[in-house]
């Protein structure tokens, strides 16, 4: 048996070696003999374990039935669970064929959904595959086409229901209607191809979300049941508000508040944060982990920044399973105006500049045609230098078909040009441009002057919010008039009725 065991992997080796001659770390192929479940006799399943650039390591298995001709295949993710879930939303437009053959990569986990029709592929229908987009809905109609014939003879009814919802269904396949090609993966671990990368995608978006407790616990995370029920949750969070923990600055110091928040996050963030001012007061309350769902603690703290404004800064550490979070969030009043900051980088030195990023900012470098919408990377606290970098690792992550072999010659050399475009500007062979657009006008670029007046490479500029801008963020739902109003009279009725 064994010999026999040596004689596949040897012929199959050798088939991967004549395939992959310039590789010479090429994985090894796995084949076993597996039931077909079509004509019930053995075929042939091969596996490779490889790894996309720039993605994630996966595990293909391809399976061949000789005797009837049944073939099918499968990608399962060999790699961890990612922090965060993510979420595509990919809007297809009619006569377009390059959105149908755009690469998809739908983990066991993911979920797609077309809401014009109602129409979701839960994650047990098509388990892990590696396919397109006009791939996924044609399987998406084989499935459903199958039995339909045994269908109409039980129940008509639905049979006939089920013809005519396949005849929009592949109305959307052909590209002759419209439709909205939503990919959810609480693991992460999902992914929809940008052909325009690095550069934005207009019909493609990308959220990242933090995980539910019912998503912790459909991953195979252990969940404490309390966490299950909103409702419980909730309260408990009420029941925890007295067990704050707070630590006056006298007893914590400088040097005290500066470790605690260093354990909890990056040494390069707590330093940046601590050049300016120490804290006040650092406040510990209990939280949930946001990777496993467990109970642990969160630091937060308020401090000013010079030139700019009061943020509060929150860092968790999860002792079960080790994951860190750290969060920047402003303080005070929302601002009436959004404000654009524009960096001249002209020498090294500008690249230690230190840089707040909040969450609603988008980045613009004119010079490389790169763009970020608001929400890429979240809200940062880092250098000019240390931007640039995280928004390099961003797009490689995202992106995970970037060299791989599926790309073709001409994508591959503008993404090799990105890259050496982009690693000539942190070496400051030439100027370039750093645009900070925050509608919220929550985000700072450091000055390199002691009074920021005498900084002629610093712009800053305010400017009035659209429409857009506002209902993007909620403000146009806001009514305070009823608050004010109370307000208001409370205000004159104290001042007409003063306390004896």
């Amino acid at each position: 048996m064994e010999s026999n065991k040596e004689k596949i992997v040897d012929d199959v080796g050798s088939v991967v070696e004549a395939i992959s001659a310039d590789d010479d770390n090429a994985a090894p192929l796995y084949q076993v003999e597996s039931l077909c479940m079509r004509c019930t006799q053995n075929g042939i399943t091969r596996f490779l374990l490889t790894s996309i650039p720039h993605f994630r390591k996966v595990l293909l298995s391809a399976f061949e039935c000789p005797h009837c001709g049944e073939r099918n295949n499968e990608v399962q993710f060999a790699g961890e669970i990612q922090p965060k879930g993510c979420h595509y939303h990919l809007e297809v437009q009619p006569g377009d064929p390059k959105l149908f053959s755009r690469q998809v990569v739908k983990s066991e986990s993911a979920t797609i959904k077309i809401p014009e029709l109602d129409f979701e592929i839960p994650p047990e229908a098509q388990r892990g595959s590696l396919s397109t987009v006009e791939g996924i809905l044609v399987r998406a109609i084989d499935g459903l086409q199958a039995l339909q014939e045994e269908r109409k003879k039980v129940d008509p009814q639905t049979g006939e229901a089920i013809d005519q919802f396949l005849l929009k269904l592949r109305a959307c396949a052909t590209g002759e209607s419209p439709f909205t090609f939503i990919l959810d993966d609480p693991a992460g671990n999902s992914f929809i191809e940008n052909p325009f990368a690095p550069s934005p995608d207009p019909s493609l978006s990308i959220k990242f979300y933090d995980r539910t407790p019912e998503q912790q616990a459909s991953l195979g995370y252990l969940v404490d049941p309390s966490q299950l029920n909103a409702d419980a949750a909730m309260e408990e969070t009420s029941n925890d508000v007295d067990q704050i923990r707070r630590q006056p600055h006298g007893s914590v110091g400088a040097a005290a508040g500066q470790k605690a928040i260093a354990q909890s996050n990056s040494a390069e963030i707590a330093e940046a944060l601590f050049r300016y001012s120490a804290p006040e007061e650092v406040m510990t309350f209990p939280s949930t982990c946001g990777a496993c769902a467990t109970r642990c603690e969160t630091r937060m703290f308020v401090t000013r920044i010079p030139y700019f404004q009061e943020v509060i800064v929150m860092a968790s550490t999860c002792d079960a399973c080790g994951y860190r979070n750290s969060e920047l969030k402003p303080g005070g009043a929302i601002p009436d105006k959004g404000k654009r900051i524009t960096l001249s980088v002209k020498n090294i030195n500008d690249l230690s500049r230190d840089v707040i990023k909040s969450d609603t900012a988008s980045v613009k470098v004119p010079e490389l045609d790169l763009e970020l919408a608001s929400g890429t990377l979240g809200g940062v606290v880092t250098t000019v230098e240390g931007l640039i970098t995280k928004i390099s690792e961003s797009l490689e992550r995202v992106h995970g078909f970037t060299f791989g072999d599926s790309l073709d010659e001409s994508k591959k050399n503008k993404w090799l040009d990105f890259k050496a475009r982009l690693n000539k500007i942190l070496s400051m062979i030439e100027p370039w441009t750093l645009i900070l657009d925050d509608a919220l006008a929550n985000s700072f670029i450091a000055p390199a002057t002691d009074d920021i007046k005498d900084d002629h490479q610093l712009i800053f500029e305010e400017y009035e919010r659209s429409w857009e801008q506002n209902e993007e963020l909620g403000l146009n739902d806001i009514d305070t008039s009823s608050a004010d109003a109370a307000y208001n009279s409370t205000g004159v009725t104290s001042s007409e009725n003063p306390q004896e």
